[in-house]
């Protein structure tokens, strides 16, 4: 039996699952009456959006002469395909690595109108450091393309090859497939033998009520069976196997999963916490005797970069949201998030991977779990250094130390690539002032399209910078960034009153350069949306304590001398005198209630 591990790469609507389709179709894995589009997306979520959002393996075993395909007579002719198809969106590069160490080749697949973008390069970058045999492939060749030539010697000048090896398919109408596993069969190597005692790789998890947590993993040494007792190396937890098979796409129980294999084991593990992806499953016995393990490189735990504030639409929904959110954290273990009482109510403070996984969670409550959901604007988590050298780590503003405690304040920062046509080359330089971004390179992939290197601060392109790109470039325009690190930053906190009440949930960390425009914005937003009182509300924005920006709601106007028919003016002044001074008083002791609706308002994204 022969075997072949690989994946499929590229950037977001290249058509990943179009193509995983037609394997399942050729190889006969999947009968034709039960075959339907994006197969392997497995969530209703993923087949509404068009993207891949999980991981999904599936195994396809097939006999060459069934497939008519002429290969070496050195070949078995009997095969197994293990296909991961993966996500094409930066928030999910965690799960494209892990995917990528469980394999030995990938397909680079790039829309043929599109040509190179984002997460083409990222992908291909991640997969030439994993050291993968790359098949560089075209697709969507039966659109009317003119310049095709160009864009295939466009990806062969990327992956270092000849054009001649860039191999022209369309997905959806199956052309050129049968020759793209051809040279799957002859150009991926097989899976090597890595170790000789029990060792495997957790690449994704999910979780299942009866039977715990379930990993998805790859052997690479050694024998895994029913009953037998293995050992997480990065966790330290021990747990005993309680079934485990392989995916056809649906799960498909078996005795045992040999190496080089792909499959599935059910851990019986209760606490979805204690497994992570990454980690490296290995025999208890080994551990324990302290015999020589083949750990995998690489491992970390998936950290937040974007944090937001989640409220239900409906306050009686809050216990549903919670619980609600629990059963989603079993199968998406790279959320952080905890229960939060501020003035908009009770919610959830949580930690995203990227603005899509945002999106995706809150279309998922509502999807799943029938739970409409507020979101405030995603913020990112700043690290303040203080006069005593302690460094702390803070999302909530709110909660800051003051001013005079804190020695400097560091922002996560990131390389940023953008990729576009030649012609809005203009339209993307215009953004650096806006967004902070600072110029690093400009790289030339072909004659039409270019990279663009910046490093920018991750709090400005958090926010809006997607669609913003989008509209600049009608809609050519795609990026991708990476982590560089936290850099100091000329950062004030921006705190507004009203009624010289502070209020917390308006609390920012805004550049030196915006602060004055955002205060202004704010305090002009909550003059629209705040109902007005009996006596004037004076709004105002503060900047490390300095009052910038004010504005006056006026008061009500009450006619009092209305139920007065004539008599002496004097009676009239009498009560105009007397509002006036009730006005006063309510201006110095009046509280202003500003209900959780005007909050998010303003607070939403």
């Amino acid at each position: 039996m022969e075997i072949r591990n690989f994946c499929i790469i590229s950037h977001i609507d290249h058509g990943k699952s179009t193509l995983a389709d037609r394997f399942l179709e050729i190889t006969k894995t999947i009968p034709k009456e039960k075959m339907r589009e994006q197969f392997l997306d497995m969530m209703k979520l993923e087949r509404e959006k068009g993207i891949t959002i999980k991981l999904q393996p599936a195994r396809m075993e097939f006999d060459l002469k069934s497939l008519n395909l002429e290969v070496p007579k050195t070949f078995d002719s009997h095969f197994v395909f293990n296909l991961v198809d993966t996500p094409g969106h930066v928030d999910f590069s965690y799960e494209v690595s892990r995917a990528m160490k469980a394999v030995e080749g990938a397909i680079l697949l790039v829309d043929v109108k599109k040509g190179i973008q984002a997460q083409t390069l990222s992908n291909f970058l991640i997969a030439k450091k994993e050291k993968l045999k790359i098949i560089p492939v075209l697709n969507k060749v039966d659109l009317s393309v003119e310049d095709l030539e160009e864009k295939r010697k466009g990806l062969a000048d990327l992956v270092g090859v000849s054009s001649s090896k860039v191999s022209l398919i369309s997905s959806k109408t199956g052309f050129g497939v049968k020759g793209l596993l051809k040279r799957i069969i002859e150009e991926i190597p097989s899976p090597p033998k890595e170790a000789e005692g029990l060792s495997a790789l957790i690449f994704d998890s999910e979780y299942d009520s009866h039977l715990g947590v379930v990993v998805h993993i790859r052997v690479f040494g050694g024998e895994i069976r029913r009953k037998d007792v293995c050992f997480l190396y990065h966790q330290k937890e021990k747990f005993e196997v309680k079934k485990l098979g392989y995916f056809l796409p649906q799960k498909v129980e078996e005795k045992s999963l040999k190496a080089g294999e792909i499959g599935w084991i059910a851990t019986g593990i209760k606490k979805p916490e204690k497994v992570l992806i990454g980690d490296s499953i290995v025999g208890f016995s080994d551990y324990q005797n302290k015999r020589k393990l083949f750990i995998l490189s690489g491992f970390k735990k998936p950290n937040p970069v974007v944090f937001a504030a989640l409220y239900p639409k409906n306050p009686d929904d809050y216990e549903n949201l919670v619980i609600s959110f629990k059963k989603l954290h079993l199968n998406d273990s790279s959320l952080f998030w905890q229960e939060i009482s501020t003035t908009l109510g009770r919610g959830l403070l949580v930690g995203f991977l990227g603005l899509l996984h945002l999106e995706i969670v809150c279309a998922r409550l509502k999807e799943e779990y029938q739970i409409k959901t507020v979101v405030t604007l995603p913020t990112v988590l700043y690290q303040i250094e203080l006069k005593n050298g302690e460094i702390i780590e803070i999302s909530d503003i709110s909660k800051m130390p003051s001013m005079g405690e804190i020695k400097r304040i560091l922002e996560p920062y990131v390389k940023l690539e953008v990729f576009l046509p030649a012609k809005f080359l203009n339209e993307v330089f215009s953004l650096q002032e806006k967004y902070r971004l600072k110029y690093l390179d400009t790289k030339n992939l072909d004659k039409d399209n270019f990279l663009i290197e910046f490093e920018a601060p991750l709090a400005e392109i958090i926010v809006d910078f997607d669609d913003v790109l989008k509209s600049k470039t009608m809609g050519f325009g795609s990026f991708s960034y990476y982590f560089l690190g936290y850099k100091e930053s000329e950062l004030k906190k921006l705190e507004i009153y009203v009624a010289k009440e502070l209020q917390p949930a308006l609390s920012f960390l805004v550049h030196k350069d915006k602060g004055y425009q955002k205060a202004k914005e704010l305090v002009k937003k909550l003059k629209e949306n705040l109902e007005r009182e009996q006596f004037p509300v004076i709004i105002q924005g503060a900047l490390d304590g300095k009052i910038v920006a004010k504005e006056i709601l006026p008061s009500l106007k009450k006619n009092v001398t209305a139920p007065l028919y004539g008599g002496d003016f004097s009676r009239k002044k009498k009560l105009l005198v007397k509002q006036r001074e009730g006005k006063k008083k309510l201006l110095k002791f009046g509280k202003v209630k500003i209900s959780p609706e005007v909050f998010l308002k303003i607070l939403s994204r």
